[in-house]
C-alpha cells in the first residue's frame, strides 16, 4: 500500500504550472521540408509556397504533428534558449523514486491542435502537473499514473494565443517481481542487466560475444552480410547461412545520449551509439570511455567485450584516437 506522507507530497503538486519553455527558432520552411521528407509527407501545403497561397491558409503551414518539433531542446539535453525555466516539470517522479518506485513506462501521448503553426511565428509552452492517478496495480508492477499536459503557445503583441496541447502520461511503479525496498541501513542489492532473449537465429551472436568475437550473419548463396540476424536473406531470400568474424573496426553513424528516465543499473548519462562496421552492417552498442559532449559523428570506433554480472558479454565501443 503506498506511503500515504508520498501520496500527499505528490498530490500537493497537481495543478502545478511550470515555466516557459521557449523555441529556439521561429517556425520555418527548411525544418518544414526536412521533417516531411524523414516522415514520408508530401501535401504541399506544407512545402509548396504558390500552392499554398491558393488554399484557405494563404500561405505556407506547419503540419499539425510538428507542434512539439518546434520547443525541443535538440541534440543537448536541456539545452533550451535563454529566458526558458529552469524548473523540473517531473519533479513528483522523484518523490516517487524516493520510496522505491523506480521503473518508468511512457503509456501515452496525445497531441491536440488548435489551428495550424504558419511560417514565422514563434513558439513556447508551459507544463502542468494534470494529476495523479491511485495506486493502481498492473501486470508490471504497482504504482502511478502520472498525467502532464505540455500547452502551447505563439507569441503576439497583441497577446499570446493558444495553438494546441501535448498530454504525456508515464506508469511510474515497482515492478511486479521487485522485493520491497530495503530498510536505510541494510545495503542495497545491486540490480542486474537484462538478459537477451536468444532464439535459433541469434544464438551464434551471443555465443561469439562470450568468446570476444563478433560474428556477423552471411548469406552463403549471395555473400550478403546482414545485422541483425535473420532466418532468410534479405537479398535473395535464401535460408543457408554461415557467420563472419568481424574485425571489430567500425564508425559511429549515429548516437543519443540517455539522461531519463536512470534505470538501474546502467550509468548515466548513458550513450548508446549506431555503430557502422568496416564490414558495412550496423547495430547498436554502448559507447565507453567518452564524454557525451566529445561525442562526433563518423568518429573511428574500435570493439571491445564487456561482461557483466559474470553472465553477459557485450560488445562495447570505445573511440580510436586519431
Amino acid at each position: 500500500m503506498a506511503d500515504p506522507q508520498m501520496l500527499s507530497d505528490a498530490r500537493a503538486l497537481v495543478g502545478r504550472q511550470y515555466g516557459r519553455v521557449y523555441a529556439w527558432d521561429e517556425v520555418n520552411a527548411p525544418m518544414i521540408r526536412q521533417w516531411c521528407e524523414v516522415m514520408g509527407v508530401d501535401n504541399p501545403v506544407y512545402t509548396d509556397r504558390d500552392f499554398a497561397l491558393g488554399t484557405a491558409h494563404e500561405g505556407l503551414i506547419a503540419p499539425p504533428a510538428m507542434l512539439q518539433v518546434w520547443t525541443m531542446e535538440g541534440l543537448h539535453a536541456n539545452n533550451y534558449p535563454p529566458g526558458s525555466t529552469d524548473e523540473n516539470p517531473y519533479e513528483v517522479l522523484k518523490i516517487m523514486e524516493a520510496h522505491g518506485y523506480l521503473s518508468t513506462v511512457a503509456v501515452n501521448s496525445e497531441l491536440t491542435f488548435t489551428r495550424p503553426l504558419r511560417v514565422g511565428e514563434k513558439l513556447y509552452y508551459t507544463t502542468r502537473l494534470d494529476a495523479v492517478s491511485d495506486e493502481k496495480t498492473t501486470a508490471l508492477g504497482t504504482g502511478f499514473f502520472v498525467t502532464l499536459v505540455m500547452s502551447h503557445f505563439v507569441e503576439k503583441a497583441t497577446g499570446d494565443e493558444p495553438v494546441g496541447e501535448l498530454l504525456f502520461r508515464v506508469f511510474k511503479f515497482r515492478a511486479a517481481n521487485a522485493q520491497a525496498p530495503a530498510k536505510v541501513e541494510t545495503a542495497a542489492v545491486k540490480a542486474k542487466r537484462p538478459l537477451p532473449g536468444i532464439s535459433d537465429d541469434t544464438r551464434f551472436f551471443w555465443e561469439g560475444c562470450a568468446k570476444g568475437q563478433l560474428l556477423i550473419q552471411r548469406c552463403t548463396a549471395c555473400q550478403t552480410l546482414r545485422h541483425p540476424p535473420a532466418p532468410v536473406c534479405i537479398d535473395c531470400h535464401s535460408f543457408d547461412w554461415d557467420t563472419v568474424q568481424a574485425s571489430g573496426r567500425a564508425s559511429l553513424y549515429s548516437f543519443v545520449v540517455m539522461h531519463y528516465p536512470e534505470v538501474p543499473p546502467f550509468d548515466y548519462p548513458n550513450p548508446i551509439g549506431l555503430i557502422e562496421l568496416a564490414e558495412g552492417v550496423r547495430l547498436i552498442a554502448g559507447l565507453v570511455d567518452i564524454e557525451p559532449a566529445r561525442i562526433e559523428i563518423g568518429q573511428a570506433l574500435q570493439v571491445e567485450f564487456q561482461t557483466f554480472d559474470d553472465q553477459l558479454t557485450l560488445p562495447m565501443f570505445r573511440p580510436v584516437e586519431a
